[in-house]
């Protein structure tokens, strides 16, 4: 049973059974404390922490899901991967425990003509919490498992909870014996490998109290609301329902390894690290392209890093394959076919999402090369130096800074007859990580922040925008934080945050800057509003400064926005809009929003774009936008389902998370968006906008700076001036500026490449004298000195060269000469061969300069260069040489 029918089967037996589908969330998990998606659960977090309402009673997903902490074992066991899709049904508060228990039952029972999984009922196991008789009794007396193949166990691998204090509960797993091949009998309890987990069953029937650990936490009592969530693991049953030993070998992944093995001629099962490889391609590539579709991508932190990371293993085990080649584009290909079945929006993204992996991987193809030059260079210093090792902190280097794989600096290191300081290295890496770690700890402790606003949420319920319609209005303090504690009262001076029933403030989001006022009580108190978020789903929450008199829960008040700022950001919010469109149309789907800022007067929009967007193009786009805006076009909003949305044709912005009600807004015939912040009424309100430039912020993704109304008039006069006083200086028209100026920057670098071809011939004119001032060191002809300062290195380079060229016969001989340069020493020295015969090497002279003149350096034995931070120690430094001279001749 191929995947997709596997996915399929699951959504459509439960639906069948009362449950409302709804489609995967986005990998980009609407959670702070998450990068990604890690499980099926996350996106119906809100739902049982009581943040918001569930869409129904029942409800079913099949939820993209990437998991990275163990990414060093991909490929080496049968079930570790990176990205994989999680089959769920959930319950809230309607079934419970025999509900949960008999649908999981008959799904996986039932025969594949009657639209079930058809499992032979004898090879399923059960584990269930060591304490959960009620589980126990319902799988042997209702379901009729017998009591041989249910096992008890503890907290740690059947006992659930989000890891803070909140609701929490039993598990039961159903496990499948593969049989005697696989290991010993004895159940789940003795060999999980055998026994393979494929669906767990989290009972959430308890509420948990603070602690640490999966098990060190008290119970505080029951829910008053139990739930149920689920969890089968789609790629392990289809391992089971493919007959394949493995997770890499399933169909939406053996293609993959196909087409690797087609790229690099090496094939599969025959060499264990070989196959190890294609595995980490596989799921590596998947994985990537999932990540994409999703609007992520590559870069050095956060999501974007952990793209880059992934990527970065499968071209490199694609390299260790033998691909000498660009490979992604092909890998990619097979991906989307695959997976298309699946998720449609693969196909349809296909030239984004191509776009953007194809540029990473040429970025880190010249990062191969420029981190193997960088390699060379360390193990010649080491080598030269005597080591047999290469430190730590340079393969820490090259792997953070370079993001050169440590297995590939293994393998060259090892070809120059070099081990590399491992444990060095890996105690770098675990500081890094550990550092990581604290700094996630330290954002999951918004969990327990969190509490306050909940508890608002609670009490008065979600808090009513009326920013839409209104600029200010009535409402009541329903709650209150000063410094961040939860308080009846507020005095002059103090930060408070408070919550109202009804709010004309808009809460930033969507990329639209949040709205500034006051809050006046009928007490005659103020309060400065200067921000607003909404730390949990629906509740707004001003941040301000008491300004005068005194606040309290409960008290009547008046709020107000900086009406001016408002409008500002609308004029911004609606350009944005304009921006985006005008960009698709000129080039294309593929620029899609990744991003955005509205300010007053000002925005700025991220898209997708794989290179610079030419300058002929954004004066199109400006042009176009003015266009519109010189149309009066109307600017409408309204709200309606999402699907009736999708087929409107409006677009959605990548990692937003849309309920099934959404808001669409509309810019006459030009532009058609999903979007929930405030805008112009008609485009005549916009004025102007003028795009300043666009530049790159990352792999795949530019962004574009634009002014907005007065802003932008205010620029173009500056500009104005500027141009004005241009036209004064080089007495021409405005249109003839460009050629003007053009010609002066010509001849002055002809100027500039006189002046230095002039500079040379001087230098070298020296040579003739120095060849001349050489002396005999025990026959080593050495010629030392110093040259006027400022000369660059390139030209001392040039003139000890052409000094080492002109000592005649089998002499020899050793040039080291000196300068000044930014009032810092430098100096080059050369060797010919007869010296270096005797021992005499550049780069040992040169770090025995280098380190009288209180600086490094080193090189090749025929020519090295060095520095240093004491011009005054010149003269030492050239006795230090002749000191060497000496004793190695």
């Amino acid at each position: 049973m191929e995947s997709a029918e596997i996915r399929r089967r699951w959504l459509s037996f439960f639906e069948e059974r009362g449950h409302a589908p709804v489609p995967s969330a986005s990998l980009i998990a609407d959670d702070p404390t998450l990068l990604l998606v890690p499980a099926g659960m996350v996106p119906f977090k809100p739902y049982f922490l009581g943040e918001a309402k569930p869409p129904a009673p029942r409800v079913t997903s099949v939820q993209k899901c990437v998991r990275t902490p163990d990414i060093e074992e991909v490929g080496k066991t049968t079930r570790h991967g990176t990205f994989f899709q999680m089959c769920g049904n959930f319950s809230f508060g309607d079934y419970f425990k025999e509900g949960a228990i008999k649908l999981a039952w008959e799904l996986l029972t039932s025969s594949v003509a009657d639209g079930g999984y058809g499992l032979d009922p004898e090879r399923l196991w059960i584990t269930v919490y060591k304490e959960d008789d009620e589980a126990e009794r319902i799988w042997r007396d209702v379901v009729g498992v017998p009591s041989e193949r249910i096992q008890r166990l503890g907290m740690g691998p059947n006992f659930w909870s989000m890891g803070v204090p909140g609701p929490c509960g039993p598990c039961s797993e159903i496990n499948y014996d593969r049989g005697p091949e696989f290991g010993e009998e004895g159940g789940p309890a003795v060999n999980d490998e055998r026994y393979v987990e494929i669906w767990n069953l989290v009972f959430m029937q308890y509420e948990r109290g603070a602690g640490e650990g999966k098990e060190d936490f008290p119970i505080l009592g029951e829910l008053p609301s139990k739930n149920i969530d689920t969890g089968l693991g789609l790629e392990r049953l289809a391992m089971i329902l493919q007959g394949v030993h493995n997770m890499y070998e399933t169909d939406t992944l053996r293609v993959v390894m196909d087409k690797a093995t087609e790229l690099t001629g090496v094939r599969y099962g025959v060499d264990h690290g070989s196959d190890v490889s294609l595995r980490v391609v596989a799921d590596h590539i998947r994985t990537s392209v999932m990540l994409i579709g999703d609007g992520v991508t590559p870069g050095n932190e956060g999501r974007g890093y952990v793209l880059r990371r992934i990527m970065r293993r499968a071209i490199r085990n694609m390299r260790l394959l033998g691909a000498t080649g660009p490979v992604v584009a092909e890998l990619v290909d097979v991906v989307i076919k695959t997976m298309g079945e699946q998720y449609a929006e693969l196909v349809t993204d296909r030239k984004r999402i191509e776009t953007v992996a194809l540029a990473e991987e040429a970025a880190f193809l010249k990062t191969l090369k420029a981190g193997t030059n960088i390699l060379d260079t360390a193990i010649t210093e080491a080598k030269t130096g005597g080591a047999k090792v290469l430190a730590g902190d340079k393969a820490f280097l090259l792997h953070d800074t370079w993001g050169f794989p440590i297995d590939l600096t293994l393998e060259m290191a090892a070809e120059q007859g070099l081990s590399v300081d491992e444990d060095g290295f890996r105690r770098l890496m675990k500081e890094q990580r550990d550092k990581a770690k604290a700094d996630a700890r330290a954002k999951k402790t918004g969990h327990a922040d969190l509490s306050a606003y909940r508890s608002v949420a609670d009490s008065a319920g979600s808090t009513e925008f009326t920013g839409y319609l209104t600029t200010e209005g009535e409402s009541t303090i329903v709650g209150l934080l000063v410094d961040g504690v939860p308080s009846p009262v507020a005095s002059e001076g103090d930060e408070i945050e408070v919550v109202l029933d009804r709010t004309p403030f808009y809460a930033e989001g969507g990329g639209q800057l949040a709205d500034q006022g006051r809050i006046r009580l009928d007490s005659g108190a103020v309060i400065q509003i200067r921000d607003v978020q909404q730390p949990v789903p629906g509740v707004s929450v001003h941040k301000g400064s008491v300004q005068v008199g005194e606040v309290t829960v409960g008290s009547s008040a008046y709020a107000a926005i900086d009406i001016k700022r408002r409008r500002a950001i609308a004029r911004a919010h609606s350009a944005t809009h304009l921006t985006h469109q005008a960009l698709r149309d000129a080039l294309g789907p593929t620029a899609a929003q990744a991003g955005s800022e509205n300010s007053p007067g000002r925005f700025r929009f991220d898209f997708g774009s794989p290179a610079a967007v030419p300058g002929t193009v954004l004066v199109d786009v400006e042009q176009r936008i003015n266009e519109v805006l010189s149309r009066e076009l109307d600017v409408q909003a309204e709200v309606m389902s999402l699907e009736d949305a999708k087929k409107a044709g409006a677009i959605a912005e990548f990692g937003e998370k849309y309920g099934e009600r959404v808001r669409v807004v509309t810019i006459g015939d030009f532009s058609k968006e999903l979007c929930g912040g405030t805008h112009v009424h008609n485009t005549a309100q916009l004025g102007l906008v003028k795009l300043l430039g666009e530049s790159s912020i990352g792999s795949g993704v530019r962004r574009i700076e634009a002014l907005v109304g007065v802003d932008a008039y205010h620029f173009l006069a500056k500009e104005h001036t500027v141009v004005a006083q241009l036209q004064e200086l080089v007495k021409g028209r405005p249109e003839e500026l460009p050629e003007k100026i053009s010609g002066m920057l010509s001849k002055l670098k002809d100027a500039e490449k006189e002046i230095e071809r002039f500079r040379a011939e001087k230098v070298l004119q020296a040579a003739a004298g120095l060849v001349d001032s050489a002396r005999d060191i025990r026959g080593v002809a050495l010629v030392t000195g110093s040259v006027p300062d400022g000369t660059s290195a390139d030209d001392l380079r040039k003139l000890v060269l052409d000094v080492r060229g002109r000592i005649q016969g089998d002499r020899p001989a050793v040039v080291a000469l000196f300068t000044v340069v930014a009032g810092r020493p430098l100096t080059v020295i050369a060797t010919n061969e007869a010296a270096r015969e005797r021992g005499l090497k550049a780069g040992d002279l040169v770090r025995t300069a280098a380190k009288t003149l209180g600086g490094g350096g080193g090189g090749k034995p025929d020519v090295a260069q060095g520095g240093g931070q004491n011009p005054d120690a010149i003269v030492d430094a050239v006795a230090a040489v002749e000191r060497l001279v000496i004793e190695t001749s």
